[in-house]
């Protein structure tokens, strides 16, 4: 009978999993993993096939964290998206390797956890409430959605790349000046929600051009 695994397949991806935390998914090695359990790679072959399975489960990991972050903004704001936009900004500022691994790695882990995915997910999420509270049809709900959405992974991405510096309350505002922006537009420019206004004209309109 072989020996019973030190490790469980759990512990093997917790390790990981802080490994990819501190150095990023490229540093989940053998040898790296090796040296975090403080044995051999023995362990991590017993549950993995390959170090690219391993990683492929902290990709796994890191998505379902990221998606209790999105279920809080969504329980923690009545208002659309706010809720949900600060908690997608927050989880880059907090796991800022594991926004990496999702959304600036490409398709290395598959489209599971690609942007546009996401931009998906959060779009469902959201839509009903935006609809209800803004007024909106669903199709507009969604461009709504999309804007605030393009927004907020800006800034996250800025400040995975260390390119933000604004705090908490800055980034907020910024949201609720972008969203208010929106909703506006939406009661005051005929075809705004539909996207078939003529945009050349609104902006002379508002700059007095005409």
């Amino acid at each position: 009978m072989p020996p019973k695994a030190k490790f469980t397949k759990e512990q093997i991806v917790d390790v990981a999993v802080q490994v990819t935390r501190e150095k990023g998914i490229d540093a989940v090695t053998a040898r790296e993993m090796g040296n975090a359990l403080g044995v051999s790679t023995r362990p991590v072959f017993t549950w993995f096939p390959t170090i690219d399975a391993l990683r492929q489960a902290v990709h796994a990991r890191a998505k379902e964290l990221f998606r209790g972050y999105i279920q809080r903004g969504m329980e923690s704001d009545p208002l659309p998206f706010r809720g949900v936009g600060a908690q997608y900004i927050r989880f880059a500022r907090e796991e800022p390797k594991l926004y990496a691994l999702l959304f600036l790695s490409g398709d290395r882990y598959g489209a599971e956890g690609s942007a546009m995915e996401t931009l998906r997910e959060t779009q469902a999420l959201t839509r009903p409430s935006i609809m209800q509270v803004y007024q909106l049809d669903a199709e507009s709900a969604d461009r709504y959605h999309r804007s605030m959405w393009l927004m907020s992974a800006g800034i996250a991405t800025l400040i995975v790349t260390g390119g933000c510096h604004w705090s908490e309350e800055e980034i907020s505002r910024i949201l609720a000046h972008v969203s208010l922006s929106y909703r506006l537009a939406c009661k005051e420019l005929p075809g705004f929600p539909s996207d078939s206004f003529d945009s050349e004209a609104a902006f002379r309109s508002l700059l007095g051009m005409d």
